[in-house]
């Protein structure tokens, strides 16, 4: 099974914190679309096996209309095999949310959303310069289970300059009350060139707070366990049967295609990402060429990749997958380079996996990178 990622680069308005590619002009949505469409026909030949995640990403995908999206659906299933009953996700802000605007994606096939929340606390949003308010926020989620879409994730950011444990505790009680059965939690990160990092440079708010990130993480965990979800990758929480498949296809190595502009593409062997420039995009596109860079992945950035995604996920990395596929003297240096981070308390072995333990899941990326085997990139 493969995946298709849609990156639609468009929003109403630039968030602080996101460093995502998009543009605050929509005025190109219908070329974007149709260029979408070509790049898709062009790429009809990057996955061979069959469909059963397709993903609206952004940007903000739920400016589309329901004929955009449904053009780009129909597209889609005329060019690739999708398995009946595929997932099928959008990406959704509180604001584009009526009743309208559901039951036009529920026509098209979409039958799981992922709502931008961000927060509950009114404060937050307005900080964030989202385009939404709380109000906004839980009557949306309202609405859209009452038109029968239940699968839905929303997003959180924990560890925020204003944000404080009991706000924080807010949001999470909040989300559980509104029935959500799948949550994606993530630590506030200063990117470069965003509005975020220049009100922290110039003192006009604080700088983040690692120590209150872990806390706020730990605390989390806590209260998802309690509710009754799997922790099944370091963001994400799911109720049984919830998780989400898109994304757990990352995690498990599964083929994908990304189109659109920054979109990016894996096929087990190499990996690649198309231009992030909306103009030059729609122009090689309109020239029928896609404009990507590409990265060719040796055998041990192969297992890399593995060793990064696997790490993620309450499973843990699968010794004998990595025996299997890269041989015994693999899976022994990882058992061996893991033993530190065992003593410490942040990784654990058992029954054939290496997995974090919940003070190692804050350290998951420091970690993964120790257990790498060390290889240069190739990248054209």
């Amino acid at each position: 099974m493969a995946g298709i990622y849609i990156h639609i680069p468009f929003c109403r308005k630039a968030c602080h914190y996101c460093n995502f590619h998009f543009s605050t002009s929509r005025q190109r949505i219908p070329e974007m679309v149709r260029a979408i469409n070509k790049e898709a026909e062009i790429q009809r030949f990057y996955l061979s096996e069959k469909i059963d995640t397709i993903y609206f990403g952004g940007g903000t995908p739920s400016l589309l209309s329901t004929c955009e999206i449904q053009s780009i659906l129909s597209v889609i299933r005329s060019l690739f095999t999708v398995e009946e009953g595929a997932e099928i996700s959008l990406e959704a802000n509180p604001d584009d949310i009526t009743e309208e605007t559901v039951a036009g994606w529920k026509e098209s096939g979409i039958n799981r959303l992922s709502i931008g929340i961000q927060s509950f606390v009114e404060s937050d949003l307005q900080w964030m310069n989202r385009a939404h308010t709380v109000t906004q926020a839980k009557a949306a989620i309202l609405l859209a289970q009452k038109q029968g879409i239940t699968t839905i994730s929303i997003d959180l950011i924990y560890g925020t300059p204003l944000l404080t444990d009991a706000a924080w505790k807010e949001n999470v009680t909040t989300a559980i009350s509104l029935n959500i059965p799948h949550l994606s939690c993530y630590a506030l990160t200063v990117e470069p060139r965003t509005a975020l990092a220049k009100m922290i440079h110039t003192k006009r708010l604080p700088d983040v707070d690692p120590e209150k990130q872990a806390r706020h993480f730990t605390l989390l965990t806590e209260w998802m366990a309690e509710a009754g979800f799997e922790h099944y990758e370091i963001s994400n929480f799911a109720l049984p049967g919830f998780r989400s498949k898109h994304n757990s296809s990352y995690w498990q190595g599964k083929p994908y295609l990304g189109l659109g502009p920054s979109a990016h593409s894996f096929n087990g062997k190499s990996r690649q990402w198309n231009i992030a420039n909306n103009s030059l995009y729609l122009k090689s596109i309109e020239n029928a060429a896609v404009p990507f860079e590409i990265e060719l992945l040796s055998e041990g950035q192969q297992l890399n990749e593995f060793i990064m995604t696997r790490l993620r996920t309450m499973e843990g990395i699968p010794l004998k997958q990595v025996t299997t596929g890269w041989g015994e003297g693999k899976a022994m240096e990882i058992i061996e380079t893991a033993q530190k981070h065992i003593l410490l308390g942040h990784l654990v072995h058992v029954n054939d996996f290496v997995k974090l333990t919940g003070t190692g899941q804050f350290l998951a990326d420091g970690i993964a990178a120790d257990l790498f085997s060390n290889e240069t990139q190739q990248t054209f």
